[in-house]
């Protein structure tokens, strides 16, 4: 029994997919800007355990204009031996949902981290999606593509990050497609910038016969930290000021519009609305529109 759920926004189909979770220790390496105790709190006040936080991952596909495009790929199958089927789980799950690999039309990147990217290779390295074109946002292209970026890359996560980067696309021989934010990724799926968790992090407005959604990738992690207090400043975020200014910005938008969102690391199915509360926000997680 596979993890999916299926909804429609107009006439485009949404299969949300689960690629698992990954348990994060609450410590004061998390906040840049906030005590452990603080994450602790927050963590209690939304009823969950205190020592440890489920980041989950959810990829989705979008059956839109004859097309199967599929937003963001997980950690990669090779992780599902790894952390034994905890994540990585999303090509089974892409199978339990009666979608085949092989018949992705279009690969969309939101930004360059590795739960995003591994996904692009099975673990033997052949490309997971092999008849996919793989569309990625221009600005974060340019700068993890950028050998003068990478020798100035501060030691530790970054480095990391571009080691990942180069290794995945290399592999791929960097066939893929950059797209400019403001324009149509998709049938119906407009790229926006929300930059700060990367350089080129990116989220987008799909919309169909009246209908609208808001896929922000990472402008908001765990819902139960970063909603109520979104001037906190995750250890994650490349750009952790110009983060909080976005996901503000976002999220003010979501909830003047009431206007559905689907978040990667929400829980499943990782679809909720977003409300005003005091000086941060509320998420409601829901199953449809």
């Amino acid at each position: 029994m596979g993890e999916f759920h299926r909804y429609k926004v107009g006439d485009i189909e949404v299969t949300v997919l689960s690629d698992g979770f990954r348990q994060v220790p609450v410590n004061s390496n998390y906040l840049i800007n906030a005590s452990a105790e603080d994450l602790a709190k927050a963590l209690a006040a939304a009823g969950q355990p205190t020592d440890k936080m489920k980041n989950t991952y959810s990829p989705i596909v979008l059956t839109t204009g004859g097309k199967r495009v599929l937003v963001d790929t997980g950690n990669g199958e090779a992780a599902s031996a790894e952390s034994k089927g905890e994540r990585g789980t999303l090509n089974a799950n892409l199978k339990a949902a009666g979608l085949d690999r092989s018949a992705i039309d279009i690969v969309v990147i939101s930004h360059f981290h590795a739960d995003h990217v591994n996904g692009l290779l099975m673990p033997d390295n052949s490309p997971a999606f092999p008849n996919a074109e793989i569309k990625v946002p221009e600005v974060e292209w340019k700068f993890w593509m950028d050998d003068g970026e990478m020798s100035r890359a501060s030691k530790g996560r970054m480095t990391e990050l571009f080691a990942n980067n180069r290794r995945v696309f290399d592999t791929l021989k960097r066939k893929v497609t950059p797209y400019a934010w403001d324009q149509e990724v998709a049938p119906g799926m407009t790229a926006v910038g929300t930059p700060g968790h990367s350089i080129g992090h990116t989220s987008y407005v799909v919309a169909s016969a009246g209908k609208t959604i808001y896929v922000q990738s990472d402008v908001c992690n765990n819902i139960a930290v970063f909603a109520p207090y979104p001037d906190w400043h995750g250890f994650f975020d490349q750009d952790p000021p110009k983060a909080a200014a976005t996901r503000k910005r976002v999220y003010d938008m979501l909830a003047a519009e009431k206007l559905p969102v689907q978040g990667y690391h929400f829980p499943f199915p990782a679809l909720g609305r977003v409300d005003k509360s005091g000086s941060g926000y509320r998420v409601n997680v829901m199953q449809s529109l």
